[in-house]
């Protein structure tokens, strides 16, 4: 049995936005041609136009694919049963993730950074709305602790996030997250039990 056209179309496609996404983080978006994306996906670089007009194009399908992997990833957080847990899960996945944080920083951080940057696009803007569902989904776990501070919380974490990923990535090294991330766990442990 062979794929449809569509098939191998929507394939194509969706491999291009998963090397877009990882190009853009690994080179950043002023060194990333067409051509190295094209390669990354194993699509044959006049392919890409069918789908991509421009650069641009690809970086919003790489924000595309940064805000899908974490919707995916949230939803498998939220099986954890409860809110402290889901947002432990969240610190160990950075921890996790050290060695491409100091080698690459936050994927997101990193292109809002760049793409702010740029005179013009306003890309800038779509990868700040990645980082506001980070900062959401946070936000709604500590609302689930009854927490009445939640967006100042979820700012801390994120924030917290986004720090350690710049220093590990500007000093390359990954300890930095591993520290940082047990400081953050033993936060989340400690932090008091709110007002009623």
């Amino acid at each position: 049995m062979t794929d449809s056209p569509r098939a191998r179309g929507t394939d194509k496609r969706r491999r291009l936005m998963r090397a877009a996404a990882r190009v853009l983080h690994e080179q950043g978006v002023e060194r990333t041609t067409i051509a190295d994306i094209a390669h990354a996906a194993d699509v044959p670089v006049g392919n890409v136009y069918y789908y991509f007009k421009t650069k641009d194009e690809l970086v919003q399908a790489a924000l595309a694919e940064h805000a899908g992997g974490l919707a995916e990833f949230t939803a498998e957080l939220e099986k954890l049963p409860e809110p402290l847990d889901r947002l432990k899960a969240l610190v160990a996945s950075w921890i996790e993730q050290r060695d491409v944080a100091a080698r690459h920083g936050c994927p997101t951080g990193t292109l809002a950074v760049e793409l702010d940057k740029r005179a013009e696009g306003g890309l800038d803007a779509e990868a700040g709305r990645v980082i506001r569902l980070l900062l959401d989904w946070v936000e709604a776990q500590f609302r689930l602790l009854g927490r009445p501070d939640a967006a100042d919380l979820a700012l801390t974490l994120v924030g917290a996030y986004q720090g350690m990923s710049l220093l590990a990535n500007a000093l390359r090294e990954p300890g930095i997250v591993s520290r940082e991330g047990a400081r953050l766990t033993r936060w989340l442990d400690a932090l008091p039990e709110p007002a009623a």
